[in-house]
């Protein structure tokens, strides 16, 4: 069982930059990839990233990508959310998640994080 914890969320303006951080610990280290998800208020749960974290291989969702950058540091355990360009419909509370599997990009996360908020202003 991993835990992580988010944080670097906060408040923002149109067209500016955020970095959200993910802490990783925990007894057990199977946590093969880390993804970040977010949910607005009234809407289900988004997938936005995923990073390997052997191997440092990522995927996007299509709504994030060219904008979003994931990464990792594996020396300290952590996953980082580089988000540009934000845009108000971004507002939402950003997720960090954990798998063993290395099956899907998308799926199959055990392990998550309380969230950390984001909002966007106009």
């Amino acid at each position: 069982q991993v835990r992580l914890v988010e944080s670097g969320g906060g408040l923002v303006q149109a067209g500016g930059s955020l970095r959200v951080s993910c802490a990783a610990s925990g007894r057990t280290v199977r946590r093969n990839k880390m993804g970040w998800f977010r949910q607005a208020p009234g809407q289900e749960r988004e997938f936005l990233a995923a990073i390997s974290w052997s191997t440092g291989a990522t995927y996007y969702g299509d709504s994030v990508k060219g904008r979003f950058t994931i990464s990792r540091d594996n020396a300290k355990n952590t996953v980082y959310l580089q988000m540009n360009s934000l845009k108000p419909e971004d507002t939402a509370i950003y997720y960090c998640a954990a798998s063993q599997s290395t099956s899907y990009w998308t799926r199959d996360y055990d392990s998550w994080g309380q969230g950390t908020q984001v909002t966007v202003s106009s």
